[in-house]
């Protein structure tokens, strides 16, 4: 397949991934840690104590694999002049961690050399080189080193590994004796006076027979690469690698010489496609800042065990010690907002020891009680001494101590009164007995209209009509009170220690309402 078709078709399934590909659902940070579907089993001890807050480390995600196609540029560096070449590889990819994973890989390398007018001169010749390549590298990603950013959009990475080679080397000049088959001879042949008669290898010499001759040797890989996220699944990248042979071999362009050894450098283009179920595994962990999830917490804690905020008050009086200037007042003492001692009169004397709260700036200064200088006015004086002389009864105030009461509703034009209503003025009647002091407001609204007013003496008057029928309250307690701002449908009742009438005439008697 020529280069032109294999590059075609990279740009074919690249685009495609592209249209098809669909974003992982996750939280900001790339996985949520309330899902215990991406743990692995062997974390879920680590991921168990980490919920119950007695481990500090959420577990590392199962992550997805990353199958890699790729083609490019080869060339090999070595004594003859060589032309670009073409390589293709396949490869599969597991991240270890956020920054260090591991690839395994397949690779084809084509080569060829021409040899220059001075070459020619030595003894080179041309010759076509085809090498197959098992490797396993270990990428690091320089993502990591990054603190202050969310997941990456790219990823810059170094290459480093182990390369086991199988290469075939053939040369265009004929030798005597050789496999002169379509104008080409074997290189590793004995009739080559630069053939290492079969010690180029490192691992078990020629393959198969002299006419289709492989040889095995090691090689180190050194290279980088970059690549750029195009959706959650699908990336496309560009790297270059580097194969030194080891230990030194020289004979990949068929021609020894030089005090340098041959290596290949092979520049590819890549579409990189992730591998597993969304569901239940993370995009490679390279693509995911490590960090993102402490930030996380830091901003928004979700999982943190944040103690209760403790404000001591020392001395009771509503004001925290942190802010309190005065943390030993008295209990019960009045104090202003910084929870010092109130000092109504400024006399220097706190109110809670004041016998004289607001004594008069002209009778300044004041004693050790408050009270000032200024002589008592005579009424005060003999009031004093009358109190002191003769007991005083005072009656005590009647008071009527009925708290807040339903109000009832009406619906529409209606003036008769629900099963709900008479429920609560059932109600109304238990606290009317039980507070024989009281008298009770009935206050109906409307004043828009003849109508709305006639409505809610109508409605005031159902109300006191229940009360005084239905449950036995005497019609003297009940205050007639209508034609008030507000809504027409509603009627209040509040407790009072007022007079007023308890019947009133209809405002607008032909307007009463029938229902």
């Amino acid at each position: 397949m020529s280069t032109r078709k294999l590059l075609s078709l990279t740009l074919f399934l690249l685009v495609a991934f592209c249209s098809n590909a669909q974003t992982r659902t996750s939280s900001e940070w790339g996985w949520s840690w309330r899902d215990s579907s991406i743990v692995p089993v062997s974390e879920m001890d680590q991921y168990g104590r980490f919920i119950r807050n007695d481990y500090p480390y959420p577990p590392k995600p199962r992550n997805m694999w990353e199958f890699g196609i790729g083609a490019g540029v080869t060339s090999i560096q070595g004594d003859v002049h060589g032309n670009a070449g073409f390589g293709g590889i396949l490869s599969l990819r597991k991240a270890l961690d956020h920054t260090f994973s591991i690839r395994a890989s397949l690779t084809g390398l084509l080569n060829s050399g021409t040899p220059t007018a001075y070459g020619l001169q030595t003894g080179q010749v041309a010759y076509k080189n085809e090498t197959h390549q098992f490797s396993v590298d270990v990428l690091t990603s320089l993502n990591s080193f990054s603190n202050y950013r969310g997941n990456p959009k790219t990823n810059i990475y170094l290459i480093g590994g182990y390369s086991l080679n199988a290469a075939r080397v053939t040369y265009q000049t004929p030798i005597p004796g050789g496999n002169q088959g379509n104008g080409y001879s074997i290189f590793y042949g004995i009739n080559n006076p630069n053939s290492q008669n079969g010690t180029i290898t490192t691992m078990g010499g020629a393959l198969i027979n002299n006419s289709h001759a492989y040889r095995l040797f090691h090689g180190l890989d050194l290279g980088a690469g970059i690549a750029f996220k195009v959706t959650d699944m699908v990336n496309i990248g560009i790297e270059h690698k580097f194969t030194f042979t080891y230990p030194g071999y020289d004979y990949l362009d068929a021609y020894k010489g030089g005090n340098s050894d041959d290596y290949y450098g092979f520049t590819s283009l890549r579409l990189n496609i992730n591998l597993g179920n969304k569901a239940k595994r993370t995009q490679p962990l390279w693509w995911l800042n490590g960090y993102n999830f402490i930030y996380n917490e830091l901003n928004r804690p979700q999982h943190m065990k944040i103690p209760p905020p403790v404000l001591p008050d020392a001395d009771g009086d509503g004001v925290t010690d942190q802010f309190d200037l005065e943390p030993n007042t008295p209990a019960g003492a009045p104090v202003d907002s910084h929870g010092r001692a109130k000092d109504t009169d400024g006399d220097g004397v706190p109110d809670y020891r004041d016998k004289e709260i607001l004594t008069p700036l002209s009778c300044f200064p004041v004693n050790s009680d408050g009270v000032g200088t200024c002589p008592e006015p005579a009424c005060c004086k003999e009031l004093r001494d009358r109190l002191n002389a003769t007991p005083v009864v005072v009656n005590k105030p009647v008071e009527c101590t009925i708290g807040s009461l339903p109000a009832v509703q009406f619906r529409g034009s209606s003036t008769r009164l629900t099963s709900d209503a008479q429920n609560a003025l059932a109600s109304v009647a238990s606290t009317i007995k039980a507070n024989p002091n009281c008298k009770v407001k009935v206050i109906g609204y409307g004043t828009a209209s003849k109508a709305a007013r006639q409505s809610s003496w109508d409605r005031v008057n159902a109300v006191i009509k229940y009360l005084v029928e239905k449950q036995g309250i005497a019609e003297s307690r009940l205050l007639f009170v209508y034609e008030q701002d507000g809504s027409s449908n509603t009627v209040d009742l509040q407790g009072t220690l007022e007079d007023g009438p308890s019947y009133v005439p209809a405002p607008h008697p032909n307007l009463k309402s029938n229902n």
